[in-house]
């Protein structure tokens, strides 16, 4: 049994989102799952860092999986680069100890979100951008993304309900700033719950555009109710960067 670690691109637009599901083959995992089961001739579940939603893209993506196989790394990479959609690329590919797993190994991510911040049309970057002309303020979104650094229960700025998995995070860091017409989001921490780097942004959007204080952070991380947070801005601005590992 051979382990291989891949470094994973996608542009996520049309498919349902990282994990495969039944009745539908359009995911990135079960792309990924059937060209390599049919390149290997072995039934194949690669495991990913995490699980990007329907829309999201990635950069960064890592991704592991076990096999018998005497095929080497750079074969499943040629492989992989012969038989995968132009929307899914895989950059790399590296045997790995046994012992790897890309979800439970990983000790950190970025993710940056793209606001395109004018009334022009964004015709070229549609996909990955997401369209809000409305005049922002980045001294106020930067007073509260200082709030939100550190380690705490990050319910609020979540799709997750309350359970038995805990919502606690640490953010390393938020950077906010302009790029021409657009307003760009980088955020670095240990990991992120479901949609809450989108929530966290929609947030932040509604602070710039003056409809809420900076101070309002602290309070939704106190309730911890989705309600009190910002709205969810769309999938297609989201893009995982990069997992960290020790």
């Amino acid at each position: 049994m051979q382990a291989f670690k891949l470094l994973i691109q996608y542009d996520g637009t049309r498919y349902r989102g990282w994990q495969r599901q039944t009745g539908t083959d359009q995911t990135i995992q079960g792309k990924l799952e059937a060209v390599l089961s049919r390149s290997l001739g072995v039934p194949v579940q690669i495991q990913g860092s995490g699980r990007t939603d329907a829309g999201v893209h990635a950069l960064g993506q890592v991704a592991s999986f076990q096999a018998e196989t005497n095929l080497e790394a750079d074969q499943i990479l040629a492989l992989c680069r012969a038989y995968l959609p132009e929307d899914i690329g895989v950059v790399w590919v590296k045997p790995a100890s046994p012992r790897f797993h890309a979800r439970l190994n990983a000790t950190g991510k970025t993710y940056r979100y793209r606001v395109w911040n004018s009334d022009e049309p964004c015709i070229f970057q549609r996909r990955y951008v997401y369209s809000f002309p409305d005049p922002l303020d980045l001294t106020r979104m930067e007073q509260a993304a200082k709030l939100l650094l550190g380690r705490h229960d990050f319910l609020g700025f979540s799709a997750d309900k309350v359970g038995k998995k805990s919502t606690v995070r640490t953010i390393t860091a938020i950077d906010i700033h302009r790029d021409g017409p657009e307003v760009v989001f980088t955020y670095s921490g240990d990991g992120f719950l479901r949609q809450m780097v989108r929530i966290l942004t929609g947030t932040l959007l509604e602070i710039g555009r003056g409809e809420r204080e900076a101070q309002s952070v602290l309070q939704i991380l106190q309730t911890g109710r989705r309600a009190d947070a910002g709205f969810t801005v769309p999938a297609k601005g989201l893009c995982l960067m990069e997992v960290r590992y020790d």
